[in-house]
């Protein structure tokens, strides 16, 4: 699948959806409730992207912060370091306060942006998993 370059909206971008691949090999996916993303930051030649997940687990919510760092220019173009780091747990209903527990970016005025969590996981069809083997 080719994508356009230009950022689309936000978490809509090549490397949101590289970030998003690797998430699925790290989480399993089908409990994440909520995503939120931090504007993207751009120094020297590299892009810096910050993501927050809610994810349920059983009776208990987890939160994540998913980042990445991407190669923009220069001779290491092209290279993408993902990273992943639980930053709290607690009961289904504190989603607020376990929010507040995420760190919040020295750069940043504004909290992140809420993602549809269906364009980055999108839910698979029924029979496509037994299909693929």
């Amino acid at each position: 699948m080719l994508t356009s370059l230009a950022p689309r909206g936000p978490g809509e971008s090549p490397h949101w959806e590289r970030l998003a691949a690797w998430l699925r090999e790290q989480v399993p996916v089908d409990g994440v409730d909520g995503v939120w993303v931090f504007r993207v930051l751009r120094r020297d030649q590299r892009e810096f992207g910050t993501a927050v997940l809610s994810r349920i687990d059983g009776d208990r919510r987890r939160i994540y912060t998913a980042t990445y760092v991407a190669q923009v220019k220069g001779k290491q173009r092209g290279s993408f370091e993902p990273h992943l780091d639980e930053v709290g747990s607690g009961p289904l209903e504190a989603l607020q306060e376990l929010l507040a527990l995420v760190p919040v970016r020295a750069d940043d005025e504004e909290p992140p942006t809420p993602v549809d969590v269906a364009l980055w996981f999108p839910p698979v069809p029924i029979g496509a998993a037994a299909d693929d083997a």
